[in-house]
């Protein structure tokens, strides 16, 4: 069965798409937290980061270079915070591994 990060990919379902190339897809989040919400999915999918295995680093590193640039696009100069939740108790909803690129406003520490 398709998780829903892949029915957007494959158009199955519509999303707000505002970057892809062969190894990702980054879409608005439907539930923004900060004025730029973004969520940065890779296409092949990995479960959760405790899931990933030495042959997922290329991806995984491509995921942060994506969001960086997303955030230099959104002129995020200010700042700007990644998010990758690992299992339930950290808010995971969908098993297929994504960040959160999160910015355009003043993030507060600890988070949650």
């Amino acid at each position: 069965m398709k998780t829903l990060f892949q029915k957007i990919a494959d158009r199955e379902i519509p999303s707000k798409i505002v970057y892809e190339d062969d190894v990702c897809i980054a879409i608005e989040d439907i539930s923004p937290q900060a004025p730029t919400h973004v969520l940065v999915i890779p296409k092949r999918v990995i479960p959760r980061l405790s899931a990933a295995t030495e042959s997922d680093a290329g991806t995984l590193g491509h995921l942060l270079v994506v969001a960086g640039k997303i955030a230099a696009e959104r002129g995020l100069s200010g700042g700007f915070r990644t998010v990758i939740n690992c299992g339930p108790d950290a808010g995971e909803t969908v098993p297929h591994l994504h960040v959160h690129l999160l910015g355009g406003r003043k993030l507060g520490w600890p988070p949650g």
